[in-house]
Parts: structure tokens; C-alpha cells; sequence
């Protein structure tokens, strides 16, 4: 993501609230339904791994820290990874539907629902109680963790992987690197940086 802060001076909620931003921008062009079938498919692919790398930092090092340190946690957390599956199911099949058809636009409007909705949540609930609850050195060194598993996780939808850890932080590196062959081989853009490469 190219708005990323640095983790030098910023903690884990502020990187998850930076690709809040990131997300919301990309949805937010997809919803104008200006552009080619081709750029609109591209900026789908590009929100699509924009949302798993997000979801992957949060299940593996936030969620986790919420089950720890909020009395709530764990309900919390539960209630967060079933929105990022229902998302995930989403952008599975959105992966597959080509922009012209009808079917796009209703997948698009319902994933980005399901976004808007579970951002209001995390920034109104999630994240001021983690502040509040977590040492500001915790959340920094997150960040950190945030920032690399972003880097080497995986760019698309796999309904079936472990949202747990350590499952899924064992996983993930094997899944990332499989995904990138793929957008590789494909041309696949992943962030809004290549998509602007390639126009």
C-alpha cells in the first residue's frame, strides 16, 4: 500500500486505519462504474488483495491481542473473523465474474457493505478500546509484525484457510508466495502502485 506509515512512529491501529482509507478510496472508484470491464476487473483484483493482506495482519496479530487484553475479546474477535469470512466468500466468487455482467456490481455492492460495516465497527469499537487497553510499545512492535506479514502473505481469497494461530501465521508465507506466482504470472496488479504502472 502506498499511504502505509512507516511503524517507525506509528502502531498497528494506525497501519489498519491507513488501509481503512486505502479500501474505501478503491471501492469507492469501483462505485462510480466509470472505466473499461478491463480497469474496473483490475481495480476488483486490486481491493480484493488489499482486503485479504489486511484481514491475514488483523486475524493473525490483532485478534489475538483482543482475546488477551479485552474482557469481550474473544466474542469480539469471533464476531470480527465471521465478517472477514462472509467477505472472503465474496471476493472468492467476485474473482470469477467478469465486470459486465450484473452479477459483478452485486457482488462489488455487497462486499462493499460488509467493508463499510466492519471498519465502523473496528475504528468505533475495536481499535480505541485496544489503545486503551494495550501498552503504546505493544501496539508499535505489532505494527512491525503487521507490516511483514502484509508483505509475504497471500493477495487472494481462500475461504478454507486457517484463521487461527499459529495455523494461520505458519501458512500464510506459503500461501503469499504461491498467490504472487500467480498475480505474476497473471499481471494480476495487487496494490494501486502497479495498477498505475500499467495504465
Amino acid at each position: 500500500m502506498t499511504s502505509t506509515p512507516t511503524t517507525d512512529d506509528h502502531d498497528a491501529v494506525d497501519i489498519l486505519v491507513s488501509d481503512h482509507r486505502e479500501i474505501e478510496s478503491v471501492l469507492a472508484e469501483l462505485a462510480t462504474r466509470r472505466g473499461t470491464p478491463e480497469h474496473r476487473r483490475r481495480l476488483a483484483d486490486v481491493v480484493i488483495a488489499e482486503l485479504v493482506r489486511h484481514s491475514v495482519a488483523e486475524e493473525a496479530y490483532v485478534y489475538p491481542i483482543a482475546r488477551k487484553v479485552l474482557p469481550d475479546g474473544n466474542e469480539i474477535a469471533d464476531r470480527e473473523i465471521a465478517e472477514h469470512a462472509d467477505a472472503e466468500r465474496t471476493m472468492k466468487e467476485l474473482e470469477s465474474v467478469d465486470p459486465s455482467d450484473p452479477r459483478f456490481d452485486e457482488l462489488l455492492a455487497h462486499l462493499t457493505s460488509t467493508v463499510r460495516q466492519h471498519v465502523a465497527e473496528e475504528e468505533k469499537e475495536l481499535f480505541p478500546r485496544l489503545r486503551a487497553a494495550t501498552a503504546r510499545e505493544e501496539l508499535v512492535e505489532i505494527a512491525d509484525r503487521v507490516t511483514a506479514i502484509k508483505e509475504i502473505g497471500p493477495t487472494r481469497p481462500h475461504p478454507g484457510s486457517p484463521v487461527h494461530p499459529p495455523a494461520n501465521k505458519l501458512l500464510a508465507p506459503g500461501i503469499g508466495l504461491v498467490d504472487r506466482l500467480r498475480d505474476a504470472l497473471s499481471g494480476r496488479p495487487t496494490s494501486m502502485d502497479e495498477l498505475r504502472d500499467k495504465r
